[in-house]
């Protein structure tokens, strides 16, 4: 209750000091907007300063500009937002969040460069527009958020700066992207714009793997794509449509295309009027597994979309490696012999773009991945109808993304564990762990191992025969 009455006495105290939303904000207009002296998790303060109305031709819901401030692991970070209704359509803050105490400042300085300040005017965040006249800023009906001169030219433009959402009518030329950036992990998602496909991309790190691709037909050329009124359009260099992303709900027009924070999915959303809500009419990924982070990494996301955590038990020091505590992702310094590699069956990984060989067994497949002491992962197919020169085998450096598939897929997944690793799963329908030995094996161990198993069948063999003679 103190959080919201806090949130609600800020937007009070800027509609009185600045009256009502406008869709314009000219030049030495300054907006302040307190901040918390004591941080509170989950606090957001909000302050509407703008808003696009049209009267003749209104769309619910309206675009409206904020200033906001958001609790953000013990700090609070100041920044500009566009909202869609409810929706966050764009901030300034996205990539590189401005922290700030006691106060956060919006200016558009006389000389025309619109800024985020904080005491002793701390500058966290600009346009970088001054000197080129700009006159006023702007909310266009397509939500584009614009600095206008005199001329009402463009001097800089939010469609230009996308984050996770591309609105109707705007535009991305070929080597831009959008970024989701989901809580709890240093992977992030992109739907990235190349020029023969649309594709999102799970990134860690250095790393980068995509999970879901669209490309136009006959090997044809994007050079930029448009969010139409009925999907997302590509376009090649002479401005012609050369493919289409359909939407399929006909009825309510397209409003956003979205890449989601949690899931990495890609949507495209109508606004239903009859639940006043936004409503998928596309998703790229129709099923909870085929999503990269569906899963824990070394977890398997099974045909009832639900996780099954595989425990590894080390015979070493006896500890336990589940979804929460995984195997080390690297095995560098450790050497081949430190490791082996396990299988999984019936199960594939939804990450692509790995390198790949071909013409390679199951067997060479393991050993290119235990001499590569980055990769963490292989799946290899095997070939059409037995022909071993179709068959391939893909190398990962990270471990996730894995999906149950049905029996006799013709595909083999494996992951690198330390020697000495046994399994665990409480999940029956999920097909166990099964070492397959790669490299030279000590011959010493074979021995011991194949005279234990004489000796225990000889045992069993005889105490057998001693109960029948007994029962006789």
């Amino acid at each position: 209750m103190k959080l919201y009455l806090y949130t609600i006495l800020i937007l009070i105290l800027v509609m009185i000091n600045h009256g009502s939303c406008d869709s314009t904000i000219h030049v030495g207009h300054r907006v302040s907007l307190a901040i918390p002296l004591e941080y509170n998790d989950g606090f957001i303060g909000r302050a509407f300063l703008m808003d696009y109305g049209d009267d003749t031709k209104q769309i619910e819901p309206s675009f409206r500009v904020a200033l906001s401030t958001e609790a953000n692991k013990g700090k609070y970070s100041c920044s500009l937002e566009v909202f869609l209704g409810d929706v966050k359509v764009w901030n300034s803050g996205h990539y590189s969040k401005f922290y700030t105490s006691d106060v956060c400042f919006l200016e558009l300085t006389e000389d025309g460069d619109l800024q985020l300040k904080g005491p002793k005017n701390r500058i966290g965040w600009r346009t970088g527009t001054s000197g080129q006249g700009v006159e006023r800023l702007q909310i266009l009906r397509t939500g584009n958020l614009v600095l206008l001169d005199v001329l009402n030219q463009i001097k800089w433009q939010s469609f230009n700066f996308p984050t996770d959402v591309m609105l109707w009518g705007q535009r991305l030329d070929v080597s831009t992207w959008l970024t989701s950036f989901p809580r709890n992990t240093t992977s992030f998602y992109t739907f990235e714009i190349l020029y023969n496909k649309v594709a999102l991309y799970l990134n860690s790190g250095r790393l980068k793997y995509s999970y879901w691709e669209f490309k136009p037909s006959k090997n044809r050329n994007i050079t930029f794509v448009e969010l139409g009124s009925k999907g997302l359009e590509l376009f090649d260099d002479k401005h012609k449509k050369i493919a289409q992303i359909i939407a399929s709900w006909k009825v309510q027009p397209v409003r956003f295309l979205a890449l989601g924070n949690r899931t990495g999915n890609l949507g495209i959303y109508f606004y239903s009027p009859t639940t006043r809500k936004f409503e998928a009419s596309f998703q790229a990924l129709n099923t909870t597994c085929d999503l990269p982070l569906a899963c824990k990494p070394y977890g398997i996301c099974t045909f009832s979309n639900s996780c099954s955590c595989i425990r590894l038990l080390t015979t070493k020091n006896h500890e336990v490696s589940d979804c929460n505590q995984r195997v080390p992702s690297r095995f560098c310094g450790g050497g081949t012999t430190q490791v082996e590699m396990l299988e999984l069956n019936d199960v594939v990984t939804v990450l692509k773009d790995a390198p790949k060989r071909i013409n390679v067994t199951k067997t060479t497949c393991a050993n290119l991945c235990l001499n590569d002491c980055k990769c963490v992962a292989a799946l290899h197919s095997y070939g059409d109808y037995g022909d071993p020169s179709s068959e391939q085998c893909s190398l990962f450096w990270l471990v996730a993304g894995i999906k149950q598939v049905e029996k006799g897929s013709g595909l083999s997944y494996m992951v690198k564990v330390p020697k000495g690793t046994s399994y665990h799963h409480n999940n029956p329908s999920v097909k166990k762990w099964v070492l397959i030995v790669v490299g030279v094996v000590d011959g010493l161990i074979i021995i011991l191992v194949l005279g234990g198993l004489v000796y225990y069948l000889v045992h069993k063999r005889r105490n057998n025969l001693q109960g029948t003679n007994n029962d006789t």
